[in-house]
Parts: C-alpha cells; structure tokens; sequence
C-alpha cells in the first residue's frame, strides 16, 4: 500500500517546499503512512455500505445501492486548501485540519434510500458524525444535490486503533449525473461560462429533481401494489 521513496518525493513536491522535503525519510515515510490510514478508512466505509446493501436488498428486494467510489484528494487540491486557509502545510496539518482527505461516493436508486443508508450507518457505534450538510433538502446555488457526511471511523493497524475522517457524499443516480456532466461543462479548459448556461443547468438541476420525485413515486405504487 506504501509508495517508493521516489514516488512519494514526487508526491511531495506538489505540497512542500524543498526545504522541508530536505528533512528526509521520515517525513516522507509519515506522508506515505497517513495516506495509506486514509485508503484503510475508505476501505472500512466501503464495506460498511456494501454489507448494508445487501442487507436491505433482502428486505426491498433490491439494491439501494447502485455503486460506491472512492477518492484521495489529490496533492494539488491539499495544497490550495491549505494555503486559502493559510495553514501552514504539514502532514500533521493535513490530519487536523481538513476534513475531506478520503472521499467515499454512494449513488443510491431512490432519495429515500439516501436518507436509509445515512442513518443505518450512523446508528453504528463505531462511525461518529463530525459534520452534516444537506444539499437535497438546501440544495446549493447552482442546483447541486447531495447529502454530504463528515465521520470518523476506526482502523484497526498491528498494534493500535486509529481514528479516521472521510468525507462521503450519498445521492441519487440522477444527482450523481448531473454533478457529473455541471462538472464537465463548467470546468472546460478555454472557454468561458456564461449565465445563460448557468441558469440552463439550474433548469436541469430542477429537471432532475422532478425525475427523483417521480421515480420515488412510482417506487412506492409498485411497492404497495406488491
């Protein structure tokens, strides 16, 4: 799970100065440690999920789930954050500080099943919630969908347990199509996005909306007449 020396000191130049990569192996040694306790609770909260949806689509006859990503906030991304909060960038800092490190995406059938999910796994008495935004009840400016999760969840190493943070974004597969392809269009490299479009992927936003709506409804007369 450990990267080489050289790949983590090439690694480290998106996030240190050279000054401080000069401190050697056991910086680096550290970094690499840290992501690989990030990739250990991404791990957890995956098959916590996993084992949940097979546990509910015994009981749904189906599966509330359909897929789970994962993520390690790339070393660019750490950086930016970093310095807009102008914490100075260490691997301890990097722990502390910020929240969102290891990235866990649950894309759920229906809005029921997302609001299912997050409270079956909060109920677990191993996962602490640090932080909870909801953006499908609040949803942001810009039409974007999602309830957003920061917990903590225990991996448990050779000689220690220790205490992650992961962010995990739990929605539906319409929302999770929409952020993908507002993402793809607003982040064109050499062009420039205007209002006209911005206000075109809020109606789209809304569209999607109207479409959980309406599959949730259908849900629930297939499952009363059932």
């Amino acid at each position: 799970m450990l990267v080489n020396e050289n790949e983590i000191r090439e690694q480290l130049k998106g996030i240190f100065s050279d000054e401080v990569i000069e401190y050697g192996k056991p910086l680096m040694q550290k970094f690499a440690t840290l992501m690989a306790y990030y990739r250990c609770a991404m791990m957890e909260i995956e098959t916590k999920f996993n084992v949940l949806n097979q546990e509910f689509s015994l009981a749904l006859d189906r599966n509330p789930i359909s897929s789970i990503r994962s993520r390690l906030k790339s070393l660019p991304s750490i950086r930016e954050k970093l310095e807009r909060r102008e914490i100075t960038p260490s691997v301890d800092a990097i722990e502390a500080e910020l929240n969102d490190i290891a990235g866990v995406r649950v894309v759920c059938s229906f809005p029921d099943d997302v609001y299912m999910l997050a409270d079956a796994l909060l109920k677990q008495d191993d996962i602490t919630l640090v932080e909870r935004k909801d953006y499908i009840q609040n949803p942001k400016p810009n039409g974007y969908r999602s309830l957003h999760l920061i917990v903590t969840v225990p991996i448990f190493l050779a000689h220690e347990k220790k205490l992650m943070k992961v962010e995990i974004q739990l929605r539906t597969i319409a929302m999770d199509s929409w952020a993908s392809l507002e993402h793809q269009l607003r982040y064109k490299k050499d062009y420039k996005f205007d209002e006209a479009m911005a206000k075109e992927l809020l109606y789209c936003a809304e569209l999607s909306s109207e479409l959980d709506s309406r599959m949730d409804a259908l849900r629930e007369r297939v499952q009363g007449d059932a």
